[in-house]
């Protein structure tokens, strides 16, 4: 509400006060959602044994055809080492094209190929299915609050990356 009361949901919860064990049950409730999210793009990458950190390159170099190496470093907040080893095996498998820059050879630009791109398109679908069904069976109500809650979450400077993103339309 705006008049600065308290709200309260469906069961009664006051949401300005909440108490330490209602704060444990959100992280929980957290964790076993990450994990029902990640569950069915995770059997689809273990036959190809890849894991969660090829799924979050994948999915950001879709989302920003031609990024950097760098900026895929700072959205994904990985060492360069690790994201190394990551895309050299999307490279090697096909999946990832990497580009000299045009006005910084140093620059490595990243692109997906045909069979990156019908990867992702797996793995974004069955995400996709399951956010689709879960906002449905909640409401709109719900869903703008979810978004809500998730950015309040957010580090300042993974907002201002998650609003780029947003912004960027892509």
């Amino acid at each position: 509400m705006d008049d600065g009361r308290a709200t309260t949901t469906r069961g009664g919860e006051n949401l300005l006060f909440l108490t330490d064990e209602q704060l444990r049950q959100g992280i929980e409730a957290m964790f076993f959602a990450y994990r029902g999210f990640t569950a069915d793009p995770d059997r689809i990458l273990s036959d190809m044994a890849y894991g969660r950190a090829h799924h979050r390159a994948i999915h950001f170099i879709n989302r920003a055809p031609g990024t950097t190496v760098n900026n895929l470093l700072n959205i994904l907040g990985v060492t360069k080492q690790s994201l190394n080893r990551v895309l050299r095996t999307l490279i090697e498998d096909g999946l990832v094209e990497s580009r000299v820059g045009t006005s910084d050879k140093r620059e490595r630009h990243l692109f997906l190929t045909e069979d990156g791109h019908a990867l992702e398109s797996r793995l974004s679908d069955a995400q996709r299915a399951r956010m689709r069904t879960a906002f449905r069976d909640a409401g709109p109500e719900a869903v703008a609050g979810f978004r809500t809650v998730l950015e309040a979450m957010m580090d300042t400077e993974m907002h201002r990356t998650y609003q780029r993103l947003k912004e960027s339309g892509a």
